[in-house]
């Protein structure tokens, strides 16, 4: 069984992370954030990110990056992940100028528990600018097509394995991701601003939404069916965390 926490689209607001830490130590589980935590976005910059240590006071396994997160300007992005002690991950995201990326292109993650199984993360940002434009050309970073890179990405894992996407392109792109790839085991969504008190199921991939602002945290629990050859969720609950602003 697998245990994922998940929150997204925070925004700075701050003061989650005792209740998370409480949570986590009732039932331990993955947590991970599905970006736009910050106050900053893609083209402004504060040196001070306050809710980064909130994060990490939480102690978050990953988060992806959010359109709040990226930065059109390389040293600026990469003064931000500098700043955090939790993983930074996006998958559909590249340099074409060769630099060292600031952030993981993907993640394979062992939860707490013996036997546990790999869990294999993903993170999509949602696409800034189109491949081969002048911006691409001007700031150097190139967005990779994000079902495309997920497709390639589910071949290579192996059979019993778990695959999370953490998205950050909106509800909507998450139903066509889901169709599009029946491989992925489960999809924690952002950037849209949906709040889904059950999970939505696209074929076989179930989609979480924790809506916005912190007012909720998901815990879901994954249990996989080995006739199945995949998981299903066995428990599902949208807890209040910050409440209403």
């Amino acid at each position: 069984m697998i245990r994922c926490y998940h929150t997204s689209d925070l925004h700075d607001h701050r003061g989650f992370s005792p209740r998370i830490v409480a949570l986590r130590t009732e039932r331990p589980g993955l947590l991970f954030d599905c970006g736009d935590a910050l106050r900053g976005s893609q083209s402004i910059y504060h040196r001070s990110e306050p809710v980064i240590g909130e994060l990490d006071r939480a102690g978050y396994d990953a988060q992806a990056m959010g359109n709040r997160e990226f930065h059109y300007l390389f040293p600026l992005l990469a003064a931000r992940a500098r700043r955090m002690r939790h993983p930074l991950v996006c998958s559909n995201l590249v340099d074409t100028r060769g630099r060292t990326l600031p952030f993981a292109s993907s993640l394979i993650l062992q939860p707490p528990g013996d036997g546990a199984r790999n869990v294999h993360v993903l993170g999509l940002l949602v696409v800034q600018y189109p491949t081969g434009s002048r911006w691409e050309r001007i700031f150097g970073w190139r967005f990779l097509p994000p079902f495309d890179v997920v497709s390639e990405y589910a071949r290579s894992v192996p059979e019993g394995e778990i695959l999370i996407v953490l998205s950050h392109l909106g509800l909507h792109a998450d139903r066509v991701l889901a169709a599009a790839v029946q491989r992925i085991d489960l999809i924690l969504g952002g950037h849209s601003h949906d709040t889904l008190f059950v999970p939505e199921r696209v074929g076989e991939v179930p989609i979480v939404h924790a809506g916005p602002y912190g007012r909720y945290v998901s815990r879901t629990e994954l249990e996989y069916d080995a006739t199945r050859a995949r998981c299903r969720i066995a428990d599902f609950a949208l807890l209040p965390l910050l409440g209403p602003p």
